[in-house]
């Protein structure tokens, strides 16, 4: 490709949302996109098995594989951030569970000033965005690129006693989290079509690959935006050992992801002035909240033994590894076919909350054994067991993205901050006895032989906390470094996703959520790309 070519869009980033937007702008074949990604292509057997994400956690080749800052928050550990590297980002290697998120979460945007952004706004955009194979409602959406599949005729039946136990504990049972309420125990939905990941790449990308007016650049990172003065005006890059520059005659769009925006708007000299100046990078725009606002779920589990099969005894002998991927080859249908996350639901940690604050998860087998640096979900412990998990959906600890060094090959610093407002472990040692009265019912209390992990001495709410500290990590649902609002000094884009004080440049990724949603975050990730097509579309139809 020669230097200085020049298209209409440049998209950074062709992860969930950034293969939404390379879609959306490339239906009109008179304008010309160029969609820029790090990582290669998402044609692996372990991206398109969806129980392959175990693998894909810690692969070298399709995962950024990020360590946060020592936390003060989990004892000084550091946490580790696994990143989509690949054709469709992390939408190519998530647990793929679809979840929307609550309605109360997109009203509080559109509290903040983000008009356009209420549960009434983006309720259409996802009914448009989706193919749900069980039907349209009033609430679902049939016949768009993303297909949801329901697991509740597939689960392993131990998911079914799950819900059982959770109903006898106070927890209502629900048909559609994503329908009317998000409240309640449930089945989990996710992207998947056909025994395959539906990933963003998959539902967006892949149709409009053919279009001669969109160029798909793999293997290529971006070292910085181009700027004159406080217009973009392209970007830079690097692929196979070569700098060159690509010049938009419209915008840059970064969709890079929560980690990786911010840090290329820093490189560019968009940032914090007294942090740039630190760092010897030339200001171009003062923007303090760049990479600040950082948000994420944090979770943890509860293995118990089993005096019943579980996946473990499917997944561990290698006969019934060959049985079931023979099932998988022929059919694709069976255990590889689905996420381990099979069933979990939406709770409130008390009955004083006004909405669910709690997401549960429940996984059919257990992992205790689990080597560092592998999450081989075939490799299973060598009992039957099974886990119950939590992570809280509204943390109120913040934490921030930054440069460690102005070498855009160089990891960001990742300081998440997690449990720094005591609120966030208040609630999680509520959520810690939550599970266990699912627990302590029938049928679930009949067939627990022991609690492993962490074990019935840890008791009191000093241990249990102590216990969320030593144990809890992050869920993979970074958000918020770009945030979205009215006010410069206080969000880094405005209700159109376009970047205060910048020219020709936009945000369109998990970055610019003000506040993280209710739940998995790539159903709101490609939300996000469809409205921020919509936007871009109408401002140069004007």
């Amino acid at each position: 490709m020669a230097t200085e070519q020049v298209f209409d869009f440049v998209i950074v980033g062709a992860g969930s949302a950034g293969c939404v937007l390379a879609n959306r702008l490339s239906a009109d074949p008179n304008t010309r996109v160029l969609l820029i990604e790090a990582g290669g292509s998402d044609f692996n057997f372990w991206v398109r098995m969806p129980i392959g994400y175990g693998k894909t956690f810690y692969h070298p080749r399709l995962n950024w594989r990020y360590q946060t800052e020592a936390e003060s928050g989990l004892g000084g550990r550091q946490a580790y951030w696994p990143r989509g590297r690949v054709i469709g980002g992390s939408s190519s290697i998530n647990a793929m569970v679809y979840v929307r998120g609550q309605y109360q979460d997109f009203d509080a945007w559109a509290a903040l000033g983000n008009r356009g952004w209420s549960a009434a706004d983006v309720l259409p955009v996802y009914k448009r965005m989706e193919d749900n194979l069980e039907g349209a409602d009033e609430w679902r959406g049939k016949g768009g690129p993303l297909t949801i599949t329901s697991m509740k005729d597939a689960v392993h039946p131990l998911a079914n006693d799950y819900l059982k136990s959770a109903e006898a504990a106070g927890i209502a049972i629900n048909e559609d989290y994503n329908g009317a309420s998000q409240e309640g125990a449930a089945i989990y939905q996710v992207t998947t079509r056909g025994g395959f990941r539906c990933s963003s790449a998959d539902a967006y990308l892949r149709p409009a690959r053919k279009r001669s007016n969109l160029e798909i650049m793999t293997n290529t990172h971006v070292t910085r935006i181009v700027m004159e003065g406080t217009r973009a005006v392209g970007v830079e890059y690097l692929r196979d050992g070569i700098r060159e520059t690509v010049r938009t005659a419209r915008e840059v769009i970064l969709s890079a992801g929560a980690v990786n925006s911010p840090q290329i708007m820093m490189l560019s000299g968009i940032g914090d002035a007294k942090r740039l100046s630190s760092l010897g990078v030339p200001l171009v725009h003062h923007a303090p909240m760049v990479g600040k606002n950082l948000q994420d779920h944090l979770g943890f589990d509860y293995i118990y033994e089993a005096t019943r099969p579980t996946l473990n005894d499917v997944l561990r002998p290698w006969w019934s590894r060959l049985a079931v991927g023979l099932q998988y080859v022929l059919t694709r249908k069976g255990p590889l076919s689905l996420s381990v996350n099979q069933a979990g639901g939406f709770v409130r940690s008390r009955s004083d909350r006004s909405r669910p604050n709690i997401q549960l998860y429940f996984s059919p087998l257990s992992y205790t054994r689990a080597v560092p640096g592998k999450r081989a979900l075939m490799r299973t412990d060598l009992f039957s067991g099974f886990m119950l998990g939590i992570s809280n959906c509204h943390p109120r600890s913040r934490g921030e993205i930054d440069l460690k060094s102005v070498d855009p090959f160089a990891a960001p610093l990742i300081r998440p901050n997690y449990l720094s407002d005591a609120a966030d472990l208040e609630e999680m040692v509520d959520a810690a006895r939550i599970l266990r009265r699912i627990a302590a019912e029938q049928p679930l209390a009949g067939l627990i032989k022991r609690e492993i992990v962490p074990g019935p001495d840890i008791d009191s709410d000093e241990e249990i906390a102590a216990d969320i500290r030593a144990r809890s990590g992050s869920v993979f649902h970074a958000c918020g470094t770009c945030a979205m609002g009215p006010e410069p000094g206080q969000s880094v884009v405005d209700a159109r996703l376009k970047v205060h004080g910048i020219e020709g440049l936009r945000v369109v990724d998990a970055s610019i959520f003000p506040l993280i949603p209710s739940g998995n975050i790539n159903a709101p990730s490609i939300m996000v790309g469809e409205k921020g097509a919509d936007f871009i579309l109408e401002d140069w139809r004007r």
